[in-house]
């Protein structure tokens, strides 16, 4: 056994164990065998969530957002819960779905706040609620008050609309392997649909290795969400090989564009 996955098996021993000693246990969960794959034949593209979560955004360029996510067939637009209603009404008649934040950028946010945000905006139109995880929990090691602040919104995400997804940034940046490990297995253990990498906002982003790692904590029936400083197709490639099965940026455009011309490049070759 490899020196992760036995780091790996431990911890969650401990985790499990922990929340089985307190009679905690998730309020909700759904068997999806399929959600942490990426489908047969899919484009990077159709993986890309195009984000734009900047303070300064403003509604003729969340207009643009969701204008280039149906141009180019991306999976979500994600914006600010102010803009939800907005990018819905935008995106009513495409298959794109509209993504919002909870408890952005820092987590450190009183649960009953994040469980209202994530109940408002499913009701003003969001289908996916990506959740920060409250960090100072996870330092701390308070196993039962993280699992908590997660089922909460993994609860009311899938009370609400059974096709509403929940995800749980986890903030890779900021942690140690062992805490990673720890805030994937809770996440899984919660009912949560998706772990994700980062906010973007912190020191650093989505890496190879923590997607690796977290794929393996979560296993086939959870989605890991690579973001955070994914600029290129061969970011997204690599992260996607690693055990993504989205991808958020907002690098978006020039992915795809980048992506459109090596398969036309291709299909030109071919038919010469």
């Amino acid at each position: 056994m490899s020196e992760q996955a036995s780091l790996i098996e431990r911890t969650v021993k401990q985790v499990t164990a922990i929340l089985g000693e307190a009679d905690v246990y998730a309020r909700t969960g759904r068997t999806r065998p399929d959600i942490g794959a990426v489908p047969e034949g899919a484009t990077i593209a159709s993986l890309i969530e195009h984000t734009l979560l900047d303070a300064e955004a403003t509604a003729r360029e969340i207009e643009m957002l969701c204008y280039q996510a149906k141009e180019y067939g991306f999976a979500t637009v994600c914006v600010n819960s102010v803009y939800v209603p907005l990018a819905r009404e935008l995106l009513k008649d495409s298959d794109v779905r509209v993504c919002t934040v909870v408890g952005f950028p820092f987590g450190a946010t009183l649960p009953q706040i994040k469980r209202y945000a994530a109940q408002e905006a499913i009701k003003n139109g969001a289908q996916e609620v990506d959740m920060v995880l409250h960090i100072g929990a996870l330092k701390a090691r308070d196993i039962v008050a993280l699992h908590e602040d997660i089922s909460d919104i993994a609860e009311v995400c899938h009370a609400q609309d059974p096709e509403v997804t929940c995800k749980v940034i986890i903030e890779t940046a900021l942690l140690t392997d062992t805490e990673k490990i720890i805030a994937c297995q809770i996440a899984r253990m919660a009912g949560i649909d998706f772990v994700k990498t980062s906010t973007g906002y912190n020191t650093g982003g989505a890496t190879a290795n923590d997607i690796s790692l977290m794929r393996e904590v979560v296993g086939a029936g959870v989605g890991v969400k690579a973001s955070g400083g994914i600029d290129s197709l061969d970011d997204a490639k690599d992260l996607i090989n690693s055990g993504a099965n989205r991808i958020g940026t907002s690098h978006g455009v020039a992915i795809a564009m980048e992506e459109r011309t090596i398969e036309s490049a291709e299909k030109k070759e071919q038919d010469n």
